[in-house]
C-alpha cells in the first residue's frame, strides 16, 4: 500500500464569522499601533533636534550675556590659560555643553575645548553670527556631528566685537531618540493587548448572536429567509419595540392594501385606527383573530420576539368565510325544503283524502289557498321592492322565517325602485341583518321581523326590525366590531363578520350604521346609503334575463 500523502497547510480567512471578525479586528489594532507609533515617532527626532539646538541657543546667549567677557576678548591675546578660555570652559562645565567657542570679528577662535585650536580660524562660517543675527542649526566641525547655537558679542556700547558659538553633542540627541523608542513600543504593546481583549470579547458576544455562523451560512439564510417571505401564502408583518413596521412581505400589502412606504412607520399611521391596527400592535390578544381590512377577512395572529417587537401573521379568510355563509344557507334552505316536503306529504295526504271522499268542491278550494299564499307572499314582496335581487332575498327569508316560527312583514312604508348602482352590496346588508333578526326573535311570542326599504331621492334607507331581547346601551358599538358576537360560532367558521360587513359597506358609500331600541322592544338597525340609487332618468337597466327567478338563484352568494 502506498502511504499516505501528507497533508497540506491550507492558508487563507477562517470561514467562522468569529475568527474572521477577531481577525480583523486584530489587524486593524495592530496597523493602528504601529501607525501611531511611527506618526508619534516621525517628528519626535525633529523635537530632540529643536531641543539641542535651542538649548545650546541659551547658553550661547548666557556666555554672551557675560559683562567682562567682551572686554577680555578686546583686551587679552588668545591663549589657553586666558580669561576668556577660563571662562568659556567654566560655562562648559556648568551647562554641559560639547564645547564653548569665543571668536573675535575675524573668526579666530579664543576659547575651545581642545587648547590646541585656540587661536586658529574656527571651522565654520561665522558671518551670520558676527552680523548680528542668532543662529541655530545642525552642522560638523573640528568635534564632529552638533547641535549648534551661535550670538553676536557685543561690549558695553552695544558694538559688535565677536560671536560665540557653542555646541551640544549630537550623539546624545540620537541617544534620547533611542532611548525613547522601547518605552513607545511598549505603550504600543500595551494598546495592542487592550485591542487585542477588547476584539475577542466583541467577536464572542458576535459568535453568541449569530450562534457561530459563517457568512456564508448568514447569506444563504438571508436568501432562503426572502424568497420564503415572498413566496408564501401568509402576510408577514415584523414590528419593533416601537410599533413600526420593520418588514412586510409581499402577501401582506396586498392584503393590508398599502405599499412600501409603509416601512419604517408606526401602525397607525400606515393602517390608521381600528382593529386591524389593534390586532396586530397587541391591544387585542388572543389565536386565530378576526378581522376585516377593505372587504377581506384576515385571520391574525402575534407572536413577540426576543429584542421587544412581534411578528404577525395574516390569513386571508375572505374566500373561506364566503364558502361557510353559503353553507349556512345552503344548510337552511335545505331545512326549508325539508318542512316544505313534509309540509307537502301532508297537504298532499289531505288532498287525496278529499278526492277518495269525493269533495271535489272541498279540494278545489283547499288547492287554491295552498297556491294563493305562496303568490300572495311573491306578490307582496314584489309590489313593494322593485329590485328583483332584493325581492328574490325576502321572497327566499320569508319562506326561511315561516319554518322557524317568524313572520317576516316587509312595512307598509316600504317602496323601492329598481334603481341601484350595486344591488349586490345592499343584497349583503339586507341579508346579514335579517339573518340577525331571524336568529333574535326565532323562539319569542309573536315572533316578528320587519323590513322597512325606503329611498328618499338618491338616498337609500334600511331599518330591519325584531322582537327579540335587544342590545344593551353599552354594546350597540362593540356588535360592528370585529370578531365580537354573542353567538356560539358553527364548526367550520367564526362568528363576528356579518355586522362588520356591514358597517364597512355603507361607510364605503359614505354612509352609516346604527342600532337603537325598537318601539315595543327588540333591535331596529338603520342602515342610510347617501346616492345609493341612480337618477330616475339614468336607471340602471337589469341584465338579461334577470327577474324574479333568475336573482333567486345569485342571493345566497350575496345574502351573508
Amino acid at each position: 500500500m502506498s502511504p499516505t500523502p501528507p497533508r497540506r497547510l491550507r492558508l487563507g480567512m477562517p470561514k467562522r464569522m468569529f475568527s474572521q471578525v477577531l481577525l480583523m479586528q486584530v489587524a486593524i489594532a495592530a496597523g493602528v499601533a504601529v501607525l501611531a507609533t511611527g506618526l508619534f515617532l516621525a517628528p519626535l527626532s525633529e523635537q530632540l533636534d529643536d531641543q539641542a539646538m535651542r538649548r545650546a541657543l541659551a547658553i550661547a546667549q548666557t556666555t554672551a550675556a557675560q559683562p567682562r567677557l567682551a572686554e577680555e576678548l578686546k583686551s587679552t591675546p588668545a591663549s589657553a590659560d586666558g580669561p576668556v578660555q577660563a571662562e568659556a570652559e567654566r560655562i562648559r562645565k556648568a551647562s554641559g555643553a560639547e564645547y564653548v567657542v569665543v571668536m573675535n570679528l575675524h573668526g579666530t577662535r579664543w576659547s575651545h575645548t581642545n587648547p590646541a585650536e585656540i587661536g586658529g580660524h574656527v571651522s565654520t562660517d561665522p558671518r551670520s553670527a558676527l552680523s548680528g543675527r542668532e543662529v541655530m542649526e545642525i552642522d560638523s566641525g573640528t568635534l564632529g556631528r552638533s547641535a549648534r547655537g551661535k550670538v553676536p558679542l557685543r561690549d558695553t556700547d552695544g558694538r559688535i566685537v565677536g560671536a560665540v558659538s557653542v555646541g551640544i553633542e549630537y550623539d546624545s540627541v540620537r541617544a534620547r531618540l533611542i532611548h525613547a523608542i522601547p518605552g513607545l513600543f511598549a505603550y504600543a504593546g500595551g494598546a495592542l493587548a487592550v485591542g487585542a481583549l477588547a476584539a475577542y470579547l466583541i467577536s464572542r458576544r458576535v459568535q453568541r448572536q449569530t450562534r457561530d455562523l459563517a457568512f456564508s451560512d448568514i447569506a444563504g439564510l438571508l436568501a432562503e429567509r426572502e424568497a420564503m417571505l415572498h413566496g408564501i401564502r401568509e402576510g408577514v408583518v415584523a414590528l419593533d419595540r416601537e410599533g413600526r413596521i420593520r418588514l412586510l412581505n409581499d402577501e401582506a400589502r396586498r392584503l393590508l392594501g398599502i405599499g412600501d412606504e409603509a416601512v419604517g412607520q408606526r401602525l397607525d399611521t400606515a393602517l390608521g385606527e381600528g382593529r386591524t391596527t389593534d390586532v396586530l400592535a397587541g391591544t387585542v390578544t388572543g389565536t386565530d383573530l378576526l378581522t376585516v381590512r377593505g372587504q377581506r377577512v384576515l385571520v391574525a395572529n402575534r407572536m413577540p420576539t426576543d429584542d421587544g417587537g412581534a411578528v404577525a401573521t395574516l390569513r386571508d379568510r375572505t374566500e373561506l368565510e364566503q364558502l361557510g355563509r353559503e353553507l349556512d344557507s345552503t344548510r337552511g334552505l335545505i331545512d326549508a325544503l325539508r318542512a316544505q316536503d313534509h309540509e307537502h306529504a301532508n297537504r298532499m295526504h289531505t288532498l287525496l283524502g278529499l278526492l277518495e271522499l269525493e269533495m271535489y268542491d272541498d279540494a278545489v278550494e283547499f288547492v287554491g289557498e295552498v297556491v294563493g299564499d305562496h303568490r300572495a307572499t311573491a306578490e307582496q314582496v314584489t309590489e313593494k321592492i322593485h329590485d328583483p335581487l332584493l325581492a328574490a332575498l325576502l321572497v327566499g327569508k320569508a319562506t326561511v322565517a315561516a319554518e322557524r316560527g317568524v313572520a317576516l312583514w316587509i312595512s307598509d312604508s316600504t317602496l323601492f325602485p329598481d334603481r341601484l348602482i350595486d344591488p349586490r352590496g345592499l343584497v349583503t346588508i339586507v341579508g346579514n341583518l335579517v339573518d340577525n333578526a331571524l336568529d333574535a326573535a326565532a323562539g319569542t311570542v309573536h315572533a316578528r321581523v320587519e323590513v322597512e326599504l325606503r329611498a328618499e331621492g338618491r338616498t337609500a334607507v334600511l331599518r330591519v326590525r325584531d322582537t327579540g331581547p335587544g342590545i344593551p346601551a353599552d354594546q350597540r358599538e362593540l356588535i360592528f366590531t370585529d370578531g365580537w358576537s354573542t353567538k356560539k360560532p358553527p364548526a367550520h367558521r367564526k362568528r363576528g363578520i356579518g355586522l362588520s360587513l356591514v358597517r364597512r359597506l355603507a361607510e364605503r358609500q359614505g354612509g352609516s350604521a346604527r342600532v337603537s331600541e325598537a318601539d315595543g322592544g327588540g333591535a331596529e338597525f338603520t342602515i342610510v346609503l347617501p346616492e345609493a340609487l341612480a337618477e330616475p332618468g339614468l336607471a340602471p337597466e337589469p341584465a338579461p334575463g334577470l327577474t324574479l327567478e333568475s336573482a333567486a338563484t345569485t342571493v345566497n352568494e350575496e345574502s351573508r
